[in-house]
């Protein structure tokens, strides 16, 4: 199960990034400091006005992570084919298990825990499609914090991404989150910042500066 866990995880967030998910759904938006409303998610003008069109890129989940990494979750060892349904090693959470299996220096187990980043994506404005995990909230019960994992039920029903995979994400002014089950597309500027977690780790951070609900082809 942690193989299947994996790779359907690393296969969701590459259909995810490449517009495979069929998700829509429009953006309304209203005038001044009026609210903004993306059916299930609502972000004030603050965090979402729309960003200048040439400055962000839109950027896909596994090009956060170095090919070595990606080579070595796409080609998992044997050895994992070996551990039976119902085991206790099948119940563990990967993170878990990485520390006490015998064969936790080789690069598939490497590449579960990654904290390696792509230094040139450092500072870059983008924007990327992906799921929200609430890590904190406002007074208003407004998310304030949260990663952005790329495929749903990282973290929570399923073991987290590799850091590398994951970004924490802050915002001034919060986002009202009504189902967690919508993808979003998250737009800021990302930072090299280890963000810890009993959740999860990330290895980016950003400060979201717009969102929108998920659709195949984004408004460029």
């Amino acid at each position: 199960m942690l193989r299947l866990i994996t790779l359907s995880g690393l296969l969701a967030l590459m259909m995810l990034a490449m517009g495979c998910n069929q998700s829509t759904a429009s953006t309304t938006h209203t005038q001044d400091d009026e609210v903004v409303s993306t059916h299930s998610a609502n972000v004030s003008k603050g965090d979402a006005q729309q960003a200048p069109k040439p400055a962000y890129k839109t950027v896909e989940w596994i090009e956060l992570m170095p090919k070595s990494d990606l080579d070595a979750l796409l080609n998992p060892p044997d050895y994992l084919d070996e551990i039976e349904d119902g085991s206790l090693e099948d119940t563990m959470s990967n993170q878990v298990y990485n520390a006490l299996t015998s064969a936790n220096d080789d690069s598939y187990q490497q590449a579960l825990i990654s904290t390696n980043i792509i230094k040139e994506m450092v500072d870059q404005p983008i924007r990327i499609p992906g799921f929200i995990v609430p890590l904190e909230f406002d007074d208003q019960q407004n998310i304030s914090q949260f990663f952005l994992v790329p495929y749903f039920g990282a973290c929570i029903h399923m073991p987290p991404p590799p850091p590398n995979q994951m970004i924490y994400v802050t915002s001034s002014v919060g986002v009202s989150l009504t189902d967690l089950y919508e993808p979003f597309w998250i737009t800021g500027i990302l930072k090299s910042a280890m963000m810890e977690n009993q959740l999860g780790t990330a290895a980016y951070s950003m400060q979201m500066t717009s969102i929108e609900l998920y659709t195949e082809y984004p408004e460029e």
